[in-house]
């Protein structure tokens, strides 16, 4: 019990045990509370708008102008990028009728060839059809002929046979030629 009757000692040798509240509340301090709280707020005051009020005003006003300007290098930029899209879509359109030319032209001109070709082989087509039939009615007469020798050999070879004499060939040939001459019409 001794510390605690030390403790009350010495805060009694002090002054601090006998007044009871908060010192800020003492109004024989608050002149002198005031007169600080004064020129603090004033030297604040004074601080502020010399010096930081301005300079964070001025980076506001710089902020401002650089999205200002961003804003209007954005806006030059569409319209750049619209005006770009305006002249592709327009290239695009005229290679695309170019094209369609170029390929109306070439088919017509392919058509135009092959109409050509075309003819060209039908020409050379009824030029071969009419050497092979050229070559066929020889070939017909041909053997018209060699039928009608063989008939007229034939002829004379069973007259002959039958009743043992041997007819002349011309005689046989103008036989042969009537019975032709009978079945033909």
């Amino acid at each position: 019990m001794d510390v605690l009757n030390l403790a009350a000692a010495e805060a009694a040798a002090h002054g601090e045990g006998s007044a009871g509240g908060l010192p800020q509340l003492d109004l024989s301090t608050w002149p002198s509370q005031l007169f600080w709280l004064a020129v603090f707020f004033g030297a604040l005051y004074v601080a502020m708008s010399a010096y930081f009020l301005p300079r964070i005003g001025r980076t506001i006003e710089e902020r401002r102008d650089r999205i200002a300007s961003d804003l209007d290098k954005a806006a030059e930029q569409r319209a750049k990028a619209e005006a770009a899209e305006k002249a592709y879509e327009q290239a695009l359109a005229d290679a695309t009728a170019r094209a369609q030319a170029i390929a109306a032209d070439t088919r017509g001109k392919l058509n135009a060839e092959i109409a050509e070709l075309s003819a060209a082989a039908d020409r050379e087509a009824g030029e071969a059809l009419a050497r092979a039939e050229a070559r066929i009615a020889a070939m017909k007469q041909d053997a018209s002929r060699k039928v009608r020798e063989a008939a007229v050999d034939t002829s004379v070879a069973i007259v002959a046979a039958l009743i043992g004499e041997t007819p002349t060939r011309d005689a046989a040939a103008a036989m042969s030629q009537r019975v032709e001459d009978k079945e033909v019409a």
